[in-house]
């Protein structure tokens, strides 16, 4: 490969593995598709154009028809976002696939996690909670009418990189990360690396309508904070750069929310409807502790 001029290389890499990322038999097309899109998800929070990928994948046997399918979905993504394969591997095993990206970004502009100052604004792109809740009903866990879980079932299984988005916070946010294992564990990796607390507000989290109709309930709340598979971009900027990237929500038809500050104190709190402080323990998905 070859970096263009002024151009520094950004890479980032994801496993997903079957029974942790996702069911072993869900449909194979989807699964192409995102085990891609996570990939870009990542360039686009460093504020990177994605364009090279290696795919690496186990399989417990050859099957044609699944990996047409597989194959179909994965460079649908791919002719979407302008990503060229260019190497992999395969073997036998338990289902599982890794994948790595690739991208340009600006010499010295890539967009990190560590840049958050306090008095930012913390802004998320999107809804939040829908990829949760759509797992949530397929696990049995909750309850939805087939009209509504369809609403919400591409969240999950197809999600939508935000790459314009990316490209278009270079000189605005601060900061920025995708969220993959939930608003409070990602926003935590910018807190930490960044050396700074955080205060967000319940009442200003952009949720689905499909969501927002059951956000009283506990469980939901939970699904929007902590559930994960959003893929939206969780940012930091200057407050004085709020009319800039509101402007961007026409020119992106994107959904942009601010939903809380950067503050001086270590740590995150989570103020509730009426502005009280929630005692709200799980923070996200941890590889370690939770499956499917």
């Amino acid at each position: 490969i070859s970096v263009s001029k002024n151009m520094e290389l950004a890479i980032s890499a994801d496993m997903l593995v079957a029974g942790v990322h996702f069911f072993a038999d869900c449909d194979a097309y989807q699964l192409g598709w995102k085990s891609l899109a996570v990939n870009v998800s990542d360039m686009a929070a460093m504020g990177a154009n994605p364009k090279w990928t290696t795919l690496s994948i186990a399989l417990p046997e050859v099957n044609d028809s699944w990996l047409a399918e597989f194959s179909g979905g994965f460079f649908a993504c791919a002719d979407a976002f302008n990503v060229d394969l260019i190497g992999g591997d395969t073997t036998r095993g338990p289902l599982a696939i890794s994948v790595q990206i690739m991208g340009e970004v600006p010499a010295g502009k890539a967009i990190k996690r560590s840049g958050a100052m306090p008095g930012d604004e913390i802004w998320v792109s999107g809804t939040l909670g829908d990829a949760a809740m759509a797992l949530a009903v397929m696990q049995k866990r909750f309850d939805l009418s087939a009209v509504e879980f369809c609403k919400i079932t591409n969240a999950l299984h197809m999600p939508q990189p935000r790459v314009a988005l990316g490209l278009a916070l270079h000189g605005l946010a601060t900061s920025a990360i995708d969220i993959s294992d939930g608003l409070l564990a990602d926003l935590g990796h910018i807190l930490e690396m960044s050396e700074v607390g955080a205060t967000i507000f319940l009442k200003q989290l952009p949720i689905s309508d499909t969501v927002c109709g059951r956000f009283q309930l506990e469980q939901v709340k939970k699904m929007v904070l902590a559930g994960g598979d959003d893929y939206e971009l969780c940012f930091t900027a200057p407050a004085e750069k709020h009319a800039e990237i509101t402007a961007l929500s026409s020119t992106l038809n994107l959904t942009l929310s601010t939903i809380g500050k950067i503050t001086n104190n270590t740590g995150l709190i989570i103020r509730g409807a009426n502005d009280e402080i929630l005692d709200f323990k799980d923070t996200g998905f941890d590889h370690f502790n939770e499956s499917l």
